[in-house]
């Protein structure tokens, strides 16, 4: 049994530090959801992000971020992450990711939600429903010291078991006092998910990307960051920041508004 994350536990003062920084990404959450609708455009959303997060005193933590130019991400559509805020107005039928990140105190809080704008298609309804659910299946897998690989295995199962695909290349991550660390969290079961185990004081993101057909990813070679489903088909994602505890694992990123576990949209 492997454990070489232990260099990486939390203790008590810092386990309450990063509940403070998920509760405020969670706060901030739940001020945009009125916003995220259609006739707004993306840029519009990202401005409210980056004034209510220094407005608090906090910051954006997307914002410059290996050259990252804004302070949220919005992916559209076929887009799967790192959608840049710009232009693009929100129309009926669209879905969009909304990816944010907070740094509290010097510790992140990191969170997305989709949300289906007006009346949108049976297969952007169906991917957004089994990303939402993929992501509470891979929370309720977890137990102290559980295989980091038990994650993938529920998302998978559950993908694949509606003629879903999950998305290889990008990951769930460590988080703490930097934005990514280790533990590497993939959605789906490698080798070395398997061989590896999550003891009580490590928070992490779990962050399934589901797409509608196939899981083969494309990079826009202009913007260098956003990311597309090579098929131009649906992707959806939904993300918690969680901490393992000696009870099991913890969300810290719930919100009051958004869609809970459960929730069919």
């Amino acid at each position: 049994m492997l454990l070489r994350f232990s260099h990486l536990q939390l203790n008590s003062t810092d386990r309450d530090a990063m509940r403070k920084a998920g509760k405020f990404n969670a706060q901030l959450m739940d001020f945009l959801r009125p916003h995220v609708r259609e006739g707004v455009d993306t840029g519009s959303i990202n401005k409210l992000v980056h004034e209510y997060t220094l407005d608090h005193c906090h910051c954006p933590a997307t914002l410059n971020y290996h050259g990252f130019p804004k302070s949220c991400c919005t992916s559209v559509n076929e887009v799967i992450c790192h959608g840049i805020p710009g232009d693009y107005i929100l129309k009926s039928g669209d879905i969009v990711n909304v990816d944010i990140t907070s740094i509290v105190d010097g510790w992140f809080g990191d969170q997305s939600e989709t949300f289906l704008i007006g009346e949108v298609s049976d297969d952007a309804r169906g991917v957004t429903q089994c990303a939402l659910d993929c992501l509470y299946l891979g929370i309720d897998s977890l137990q102290p010291n559980g295989r980091v690989s038990d994650i993938g295995d529920a998302i998978v199962r559950e993908a694949q078991r509606l003629g879903y695909s999950v998305v290889r290349e990008y990951v769930g991550h460590g988080l703490g006092t930097q934005f990514h660390q280790d533990p590497s969290i993939p959605h789906y079961p490698n080798r070395q998910a398997r061989s590896e185990r999550i003891p009580p004081g490590i928070c992490f993101t779990i962050e399934p990307m589901i797409n509608v057909g196939t899981r083969q990813t494309v990079l826009d070679k202009s913007d260098q960051w956003t990311v597309r489903t090579r098929d131009g088909k649906h992707s959806a994602q939904f993300e918690h920041t969680v901490l393992m505890t000696e009870q099991g694992p913890e969300i810290l990123t719930t919100t009051k508004d958004g869609p809970f576990r459960g929730h069919k949209f």
